[in-house]
């Protein structure tokens, strides 16, 4: 990924939820989507004593790929998108692509913003 000349391109999305498989299925989606800071064999390590864990990857919107298939997941994911607006509504679409998705919040800047979503399976 090859976003440091062109920082709006970043997004960096943060994944929270019981199931490291279900963050993993949402990655790969990302990654069907958008050139992403990890690889594809990169796996969410499930948080000790099974507690809520936070996973996050970046991904550049510039570097569009595919859209993502449909996919399932085994529960909600909350997902908080943030960057510049064009690179979080390309990253939304594409989500919606792949899952029902419902808007649960956004914080608005000059040139960012954070918007957060409930991701499940169609």
């Amino acid at each position: 990924m090859k976003t440091a000349d062109r920082p709006a391109a970043q997004v960096v999305v943060a994944l929270s939820g019981q199931d490291q498989n279900d963050a993993h299925t949402v990655f790969s989606a990302l990654r069907t989507a958008f050139g992403s800071d990890r690889p594809a064999d990169d796996v969410p390590q499930a948080a000790s004593g099974g507690r809520p864990a936070v996973w996050t990857a970046t991904f550049d919107a510039d570097d569009v790929r595919d859209e993502p298939a449909a996919a399932r997941l085994s529960a909600p994911v909350t997902a908080t998108l943030q960057g510049g607006y064009t690179a979080v509504d390309s990253l939304r679409r594409a989500l919606t692509a792949a899952f029902a998705v419902r808007m649960v919040g956004t914080a608005s800047g000059d040139q960012e913003e954070e918007v957060q979503l409930r991701l499940e399976s169609r």
